[in-house]
């Protein structure tokens, strides 16, 4: 399954150590070795049938603003919004043309006593450069600084997106190792049924155990093979949606690297550091820039009442055919100034949209201010939740494998049968299942903070 390793240290190999024979106890040592192979090799060969390519959380982050489709997707809306505030510039710079124009006319006129004349056939060509310039356009001004506002806010929700898939990425990344780990988890858990069987059979054929025993045992070796085989579809399905998140080819199997985070906790959060933290979180920046980009769509709106300046003119020559050298000069400059006088409301109406969307874009800004100060505080308290239940976790796996030890030790001196080990035996794989979890779920901890305060890819720092 690649470079795993694990946490913990399963009582795999101890197996009875005591059985009051020496046959029984090298025969089930050879079994247990024996059947941890072959689970090894079939799992290789059902799952991983062809060379899987080592993934590392590092590779994962860093290939998906290339990849992921909501990124890229994200990307573009990004591009539009600068083209869109492209469009708006337009008005603002000089707009200069050429145009050629060769016309054949032949008229009719007709007198006031009804008699039709013609008049003959003549032609004209027309050569002009035409060009306007808008001199001063306060609307349009406005207009153009808000389009470059939506491009920042683009961006920003450019940044809020790929935080978003690069904390999805880590957590599925995190959950396949968390499903990889759990194979040796549930290897152990065959192995101890498996020897517990065997002595089982074992102490049936030599007289010392009844029927029960053996099929007790053999219940719960069935359990725990049980176990073992559903986790392939868990570890499967898991690698499946890590390689969707990152355009990988499910064909093409996948082993994720280890990646310990390195065991920390910090103190609480201070104003300062609340406030820093701000201006890293895009989600932060893209309200703040949306509220700049209100406020100017409001000054937009005010500006509708204001006259517009402009200049135009053109610039040519006139003949009866073009290229010939009978052609005559003909020009044209004016200025021009539009005020609004009564436009039916429009600009009154426009100003208390605009108005309205500022204030309520102030308000999701001093909400989401508050939001990210219990985000912070909420993923410090998480973390250090979660490193403390390692703790715990490590402990009670201790202790289960300590029960193990006792509980074979009562069964090799006959003080007991095997219902006593079948529990220890049960304890220890949910103590070694829970110290797994607790693992997986203080890496997930550190991936909410490292979001929380503004960049998933700091959690690329914590590794061990």
């Amino acid at each position: 399954m690649g470079n795993v390793k694990t946490f913990f240290d399963a009582d795999n190999s101890q197996g009875l150590r005591r059985t009051g024979r020496a046959g029984f106890a090298g025969a089930i040592r050879m079994s247990s070795l024996k059947f941890t192979l072959l689970a090894a090799v079939s799992l290789a060969a059902s799952i991983y049938s062809r060379a899987a390519a080592d993934l590392t959380l590092e590779q994962a982050l860093r290939s998906v603003e290339a990849v992921n489709i909501n990124v890229l997707l994200s990307r573009e809306a990004t591009i539009q919004a600068l083209a869109f505030a492209n469009q708006q510039r337009v008005g603002l710079l000089p707009n200069i043309g050429l145009n050629a124009q060769q016309r054949r006319t032949e008229g009719v006129g007709v007198s006031t006593t009804g008699l039709l004349t013609q008049t003959p056939a003549s032609n004209r060509f027309d050569g002009k450069l035409t060009g306007s310039l808008s001199l001063l356009n306060p609307q349009q001004i406005s207009a153009y600084r808000a389009a470059r506002a939506g491009v920042a806010v683009a961006e920003a929700d450019y940044q809020a997106t790929l935080q978003s898939i690069l904390s999805t990425v880590a957590q599925f990344y995190f959950a396949q190792l968390h499903d990889v780990r759990r194979i040796a988890v549930l290897d152990a858990n065959v192995a101890r049924a498996k020897a517990l069987f065997d002595l089982a059979q074992n102490q049936l054929n030599a007289g010392i155990a009844t029927q029960i025993d053996v099929t007790r045992a053999e219940s719960q070796l069935a359990l725990a093979q049980q176990a073992r085989l559903q986790q392939d579809t868990v570890v499967y399905q898991s690698a499946l949606q890590l390689q969707r998140l990152l355009d990988l080819k499910p064909a093409e199997p996948i082993v994720v690297t280890d990646f310990l985070v390195r065991r920390s906790t910090s103190g609480d959060y201070s104003l300062g550091l609340e406030q820093s933290s701000f201006a890293r979180r895009s989600d932060w920046l893209r309200a703040q820039k949306a509220v700049e980009q209100a406020k100017l769509d409001l000054r937009t709106a005010k500006f509708e009442r204001l006259p517009i300046l402009g200049l135009s003119g053109e610039y040519g020559y006139a003949a009866a055919d073009a290229f010939n050298n009978d052609s005559k000069q003909a020009w044209t400059a004016g200025a021009t100034i539009t005020m609004p006088l009564f436009d039916g409301l429009r600009s009154t109406s426009d100003q208390r949209i605009a108005l309205s969307r500022q204030r309520a874009q102030e308000a999701r800004l001093r909400g989401l201010e508050l939001q990210i100060s219990a985000e912070l505080r909420l993923a410090q308290q998480d973390a250090g939740s979660r490193f403390a239940q390692i703790t715990v976790a490590e402990k009670s796996l201790a202790l289960a494998e300590k029960e193990v030890r006792l509980a074979k030790s009562r069964l090799d001196n006959g003080a007991a049968d095997n219902r006593e080990v079948i529990e220890a035996q049960n304890r220890l794989a949910v103590a070694s299942d829970g110290l797994n979890d607790a693992v997986f779920q203080y890496n997930l901890s550190r991936v909410e903070l490292s979001r929380a305060k503004g960049d998933v890819r700091d959690i690329l720092l914590e590794k061990q």
